[in-house]
């Protein structure tokens, strides 16, 4: 049986890892995912990111010892979608973080999604 919500599992994953100090997780790979962790990377969040197999491998990172990523949390689950229009983008933590939106043009951190003029699936908050 397949899961439920992948994007919630990759994060969930992602937390558990940076709880533990490991280096690396190993997600398994998808577009989204893939698009998702691109802005994690450009964003500072996480070191890097490689495809290998049907597998993401991620490199996770810290600051002075501490993970980057201080909260991960999905907004948009299967049970209760939730759209915003471009002026309902929420700022996470008075700027210091990031949302990531599913949109018409693709996936897009919530300031690129402004500029861009379009709003869509609000799928999760990162600070």
């Amino acid at each position: 049986m397949g899961m439920t919500d992948p994007i919630a599992d990759m994060l969930s994953r992602i937390r558990n890892a940076h709880m533990a100090l490991h280096k690396q997780v190993k997600i398994p790979a998808s577009k989204m995912k893939m698009a998702i962790l691109g802005i994690l990377k450009r964003e500072g969040y996480i070191e890097d990111f490689k495809q290998e197999g049907r597998d993401i491998i991620v490199k996770l990172k810290y600051v002075k010892g501490r993970p980057a990523i201080t909260d991960l949390q999905k907004i948009s689950k299967p049970g209760r979608r939730i759209y915003v229009g471009v002026d309902e983008i929420p700022q996470v933590q008075n700027g210091l973080g990031i949302c990531i939106l599913s949109t018409s043009r693709g996936i897009l951190e919530g300031s690129e999604a402004k500029k861009q003029r379009v709003g869509g699936e609000l799928v999760c908050k990162i600070w």
